[in-house]
C-alpha cells in the first residue's frame, strides 16, 4: 500500500489546480478568438451584401432608366411617325380636292360645250329646214 503525504497531495492538487487554470484560460482564450473571428466574417459578411444592395440597385436604377429612355424614344417615333402620316393624308386629302375640283371644272366646261354645239347644230338645221322651205 502506498500512502501519499498531505504535502505530496497538495503539490499535486496545485499542479492539477494550475493546469486546469490554464487549461481554462486557453479555451476562454480560443473561446474568444473564434468569437472575433466569427465577428468579423460576420461584418465582412454585412459590408458585402450592403455592397451588392447598391450594386443591385444601381443596375436597377440603371435599367430602369434605359427602358424609361427607350419608351420615351419610341414614343416619340411614334409621335413623329404619326406627324408624317398626318401630314401625307393632308397632302392627298389636298391633292384629291384640287383633282375633283378640276374635274369639275371639265366636266362644265364639257356640258357648256355640248350645248353649245347641241343649240349650233339646232340653228344649223333649222336654217336648212326654213331654206329648205323657202325653196319649196
Amino acid at each position: 500500500q502506498s500512502f501519499v503525504s498531505k504535502a505530496e497531495m497538495q503539490r499535486s492538487e496545485m499542479a492539477h489546480d494550475s493546469a486546469l487554470s490554464k487549461f481554462k484560460a486557453e479555451i476562454q482564450s480560443s473561446q474568444e478568438h473564434h468569437f472575433s473571428s466569427l465577428q468579423r466574417g460576420t461584418e465582412k459578411l454585412r459590408t458585402d451584401i450592403d455592397r451588392m444592395r447598391s450594386e443591385l440597385r444601381y443596375e436597377i436604377d440603371k435599367v430602369t432608366a434605359g427602358q424609361r429612355l427607350d419608351l420615351n424614344l419610341e414614343r416619340g417615333r411614334v409621335r413623329d411617325e404619326l406627324a408624317n402620316q398626318s401630314a401625307e393624308t393632308s397632302n392627298l386629302t389636298n391633292k384629291l380636292d384640287r383633282e375633283i375640283h378640276f374635274l369639275k371644272t371639265q366636266l362644265e366646261a364639257a356640258k357648256y360645250d355640248v350645248i353649245k354645239y347641241c343649240i349650233g347644230t339646232i340653228v344649223s338645221v333649222m336654217a336648212v329646214g326654213l331654206g329648205l322651205l323657202r325653196l319649196v
